[in-house]
């Protein structure tokens, strides 16, 4: 990384950012400005910064908002500034004591945080193109998935409600449940089409289905959360993403608890872990003999099925990595 002399933190909201700019002691060189979430007026403001500080010395640095961050992210990546995202979380748990709240007192936290943190940020980029078309169809589709589990789910009102009444309501959602499945497929068709036009996420995309336990939809998760396996170096940074790997949970001599998960974690990915886990412990010769040993040896079962969920982690980074299938290879013992 540059050696930035100057930190801008920007507070982003849906309509407006709020950024402050501070030199490596924390004095403020860029004094507090609003402006709209819009790639115009941001442009117009950067312009200045770059001219008066040159555009090797400036990081911005900001919340990982989603949406909500697009127009500056895209509006940096165009004039060349380095830009990091950070989790809020991160920036909140280390912000200490904090007294009121304002969105110009955000700006500055965040700016201060790049300070104290700078040996460890990471600089960011722009998603490819088409890893954002997947995270926009794989939203629509949670949408629909959600939206069928309330439209099936009818049965409190079978006590309320005469024959006559619930015919007419089953009626209406049988009708509403028939479109929305068939809308389904159709999402489901456009991830595939998506991918298979990007031969590095087909490949990965094949490459991870090739493990015992792991399924299309999980296979298409994981491309979306590694941005294509791009953002973790190793199985145990995706775990501790993932909400999966253990921590030792000790002080001194009187606390000695036993290692457990956190509960930060990408709660979708784990529970899509999970039911791989389930799969691969009934259908995976290897994870089925190690799972019954271990059970066998007293160990608790769900402690052995979070092993499972790490072993299936570490074969996918494996297998992208070698960029070579998984090998079962029981299929060719004697």
């Amino acid at each position: 990384m540059k050696n930035h002399s100057v930190f801008i933190g920007v507070d982003i909201s849906k309509l407006s950012l709020d950024l402050i700019g501070v030199d490596r002691k924390s004095n403020v060189i860029i004094n507090h400005d609003k402006l709209e979430n819009k790639p115009l007026a941001i442009k117009k403001v950067f312009k200045k910064v770059v001219k008066k500080y040159n555009t090797d010395n400036v990081i911005v640095v900001f919340e990982n908002t989603g949406i909500y961050g697009t127009h500056l992210a895209l509006t940096l990546f165009e004039m060349g500034i380095d830009y990091c995202q950070l989790s809020a979380l991160e920036i909140y748990k280390s912000s200490g004591i904090k007294r009121g709240k304002s969105d110009k007192q955000d700006a500055l936290v965040i700016a201060q945080y790049a300070i104290s943190n700078y040996f460890k940020l990471t600089l960011s980029s722009i998603t490819q193109e088409r890893i954002t078309q997947l995270k926009l169809l794989h939203t629509q589709r949670e949408k629909i998935v959600k939206a069928l589990v309330q439209f099936q789910n009818n049965k409190e009102y079978n006590n309320f409600y005469t024959k006559q009444q619930l015919k007419e309501l089953n009626r209406t959602n049988n009708s509403i449940v028939k479109n929305l499945k068939k809308n389904l497929k159709l999402i489901d068709a456009q991830l595939l089409v998506v991918i298979n036009e990007d031969e590095n996420l087909k490949r990965d995309f094949e490459l991870t289905q090739s493990i015992p336990g792991v399924g299309k939809q999980t296979a298409i998760y994981l491309l979306l959360v590694t941005k294509g396996f791009t953002t973790f170096d190793n199985a145990r940074q995706l775990a501790c993403y993932a909400g999966v790997a253990p921590f030792p949970y000790q002080s001194g001599t009187s606390i000695n608890g036993r290692n457990k998960v956190h509960h930060f974690a990408d709660k979708k990915l784990k529970s899509l872990l999970n039911m791989c886990a389930l799969t691969a412990k009934k259908h995976d010769y290897q994870i089925k003999e190690y799972y019954e040993r271990k059970v066998a040896d007293g160990k608790n079962k769900m402690l052995v099925l979070n092993n499972v969920r790490n072993k299936l982690l570490s074969r996918v980074l494996a297998v992208v990595k070698r960029q070579q299938p998984y090998v079962n290879l029981n299929k060719f013992a004697a």
